[in-house]
């Protein structure tokens, strides 16, 4: 494509973090050179008159260090031109070894001990949890309204990270009335998470049936799947199949009749979505990747950083996500 923006190579904490030489906005993630973000960002920015600011990655190991968190967020406090910071993956990890190093976190933040915007305000650093937010606005781009009421369907939630603990939240809101799936499952590879959803479920007082598995081989999935409701929803919200090779199930596994394969990632193998795809046909199958997820979590955050006035839907936002899909690799 002409006039590509250059991709300014990612920070690691492996060297000094050099001063901002303009104002820039951080991308904290496991890959992030590799994102759409980097070619989407810019054109957003155009369009959007932020002025003259880029866009750079900081990319941290799955689960790292807690003194390379400190670091992180350290210089983007300090730091004059660094204005703030989208991460992923690092949701729970971050605020968990730096969360002395906020001056203030909002709500969901406090509540869920995760962290996927950070920004500036009158000299102090706030930290925001946005996928409350950002995945119930996805999911409602990808249901029925009357989805859950209609089908009495279940969720399956694949993973107990940050992603998980959003959306399991905005799936037991009580306000939605009947428009909530008929039962929850939740899943991960360690019993340190799943612990952790369950005490954040326990404490929003969650009125719905939930059960929890591990499954720390692709093989212990399988079964909770094939058992599922016609109509179910199954996420993929692990990061398997992006920050890491595979997926949580295996090939043999069976979808239900008329299910939805929602996978939180748009880019990567995505070996779940294929998985599901071979079953298609048969299974009557919806299967839809994380790009409305990538739009209304980038979207969001970025008012947060820029104090700006974003909608989520409308011609706006309309015209955003076509901005996006432009370039979408």
């Amino acid at each position: 494509m002409a006039n590509e923006p250059a991709i300014l190579p990612p920070l690691t904490p492996d060297a000094p973090f050099p001063p901002a030489a303009k104002r820039t906005f951080y991308f904290i993630g496991v890959t992030t050179h590799l994102s759409s973000i980097m070619q989407v960002f810019p054109r957003w920015a155009d369009f959007l008159e932020l002025g003259d600011v880029v866009i750079r990655g900081i990319n941290l190991k799955s689960h790292d260090e807690p003194e390379n968190y400190r670091r992180v967020v350290d210089f983007i406090k300090h730091d004059a031109l660094s204005l703030g910071a989208l991460v992923t993956t690092h949701k729970l990890d971050l605020l968990k070894a730096c969360r002395d190093q906020f001056d203030q976190l909002d709500e969901f933040a406090a509540l869920m001990g995760e962290v996927s915007s950070l920004s500036k305000r009158d000299g102090k650093l706030l930290g925001h949890a946005k996928d409350p937010i950002t995945s119930g606005l996805a999911l409602e781009a990808l249901l029925p309204k009357d989805h859950w009421e209609s089908t009495a369907a279940e969720a399956l939630v694949l993973g107990a990270g940050g992603s998980a603990v959003a959306m399991t939240w905005y799936l037991l809101q009580k306000e939605h009335g009947n428009r909530r799936p008929s039962r929850i499952i939740v899943t991960n590879r360690s019993t340190g998470r799943l612990d952790e959803i369950k005490r954040l479920h326990q404490k929003i007082g969650a009125d719905l049936r939930i059960d929890y598995h591990h499954t720390p081989e692709p093989e212990l999935t399988d079964p909770l799947v094939a058992a599922l409701k016609p109509c179910s929803l199954v996420i993929n919200a692990t990061g398997l199949g992006k920050d890491a090779p595979g997926s949580p199930l295996t090939a043999a596994g069976s979808w239900p009749q008329h299910g939805i394969a929602w996978d939180f990632n748009y880019r990567g193998d995505l070996v779940f979505l294929d998985q599901a795809r071979r079953q298609q046909s048969a299974q009557h199958l919806q299967i839809e990747d994380g790009w409305i997820y990538f739009i209304h979590g980038w979207t969001r955050v970025i008012a947060e950083v820029f104090h700006v006035d974003l909608p989520t839907s409308g011609p706006k936002f309309d015209q955003l996500s076509q901005i996006a899909a432009a370039v979408r690799k």
